[in-house]
């Protein structure tokens, strides 16, 4: 399996996101979202990572300092001096203590990192997952996620949920790693260590957080334009809200009358090739599964909030939200864009 867990030791944040067009100027935050940190673990797979993290920084300052000690004493100690006579001073040739000393200590170095790396790696990517694991795919797309959760029979996007995990009687969520089309890479810094997304390959990991609420992370790898709004939020929380979401999530969409002319826009134009909507002709998985599109806080793989504003521009105009993402323009009329919102709006 191909994985990043130790490559996230040193690193601290999420790659800068891109610039959006002036036009763009209209999206509406909620609120910034919080800063992944891997140094404030919250779940078991993390706090593996982060003692190992401490483990090494602990190790580089040592040989930082004994390096910076030696040369600050060379350099003060072997100056130029105002009554040097300008000759060579003496050779010392050959001292079998020092090259043995420069040769063992990195290879003693060396070799405790390996066996603390190989102990963490061993520790997160062969712990065995018990009974009560949920289990999901999570499906890496250009540029979003894909949620499937066979366990209960239903798709989403963008917004993993997940149940806290209790301490004393773990319930991990355990998850399989697939690519629809280009390398992807699941990072979440509080709750676990990267894996990669590889086309026909199978990955996969395991989190258990410990204290419930919303993580955030990004698409590690580089998969295209947008590969820096390819972001994730991990909404964890109480098995009792959890399975109310879960009975949500499984329900059908909700049919108003009063959404009709949106919901026939929609029915006949391009979308239904694209995303499915329960009860509906739309049965496309190329985009994000759109029956409870209203129950997520974010739209565009976290690129803007789902707000009324944002949802109609997006359907206007992606590439005001998201350029290079690979959602077209409908070119439909400021009616029909206002329609199809009202339609979308109603899908919670």
């Amino acid at each position: 399996m191909i994985t990043g867990h130790t490559t996230s030791l040193l690193l601290a944040g999420v790659q800068a996101t891109l610039a959006v067009p002036a036009k763009a100027s209209v999206i509406v935050w909620a609120q910034e979202p919080a800063v992944p940190n891997i140094f404030a673990p919250a779940s078991t797979p993390a706090y593996h990572i982060y003692h190992l993290s401490l483990f090494v920084l602990g190790i580089c300052a040592v040989i930082f300092t004994v390096v910076g000690t030696l040369l600050t004493y060379a350099v003060i100690k072997f100056r130029r001096r105002p009554d040097d006579d300008g000759r060579e001073p003496p050779q010392i040739y050959g001292s079998n203590q020092v090259e043995l000393a420069w040769t063992v200590i990195p290879v003693l170095i060396v070799v405790v990192l390996f066996l603390a790396a190989a102990r963490v790696i061993h520790a997160v990517e062969d712990a065995r997952m018990p009974p009560g694991a949920t289990e999901v795919t999570a499906v890496g797309h250009q540029f979003w996620w894909e949620y499937r959760y066979p366990q209960y029979g239903f798709t989403t996007a963008n917004e993993l949920h997940v149940p806290v995990s209790d301490r004393e009687r773990p319930t991990p969520t355990h998850l399989t790693l697939l690519s629809a089309d280009v390398s992807h890479s699941f990072w979440v810094p509080k709750l676990a260590g990267k894996t990669d997304l590889i086309p026909n390959r199978t990955n996969s990991m395991w989190i258990d957080p410990h204290t419930a609420g919303v993580y955030v992370g990004q698409c590690a790898q580089y998969c295209g334009t947008q590969h820096a709004k390819m972001l994730l939020r991990v909404i964890v929380e109480s098995r009792e809200d959890f399975d109310k979401w879960v009975a949500h999530q499984k329900s059908g969409a909700v049919e108003s009358p009063a959404v009709m002319e949106g919901r026939r826009v929609f029915q006949t134009t391009a979308c239904v090739n694209c995303h499915t909507v329960d009860g509906t002709n739309a049965k496309g998985t190329f985009g994000p599964d759109l029956t409870h599109l209203m129950s997520r806080e974010t739209l565009a793989a976290g690129a803007t909030t789902n707000t009324r504003d944002n949802l109609r521009l997006w359907i206007k105009d992606p590439e005001a939200i998201k350029p290079g993402s690979l959602m077209p323009a409908m070119q439909l009329s400021e009616q029909e864009i206002d329609a199809v919102t009202d339609y979308l709006m109603t899908l919670h």
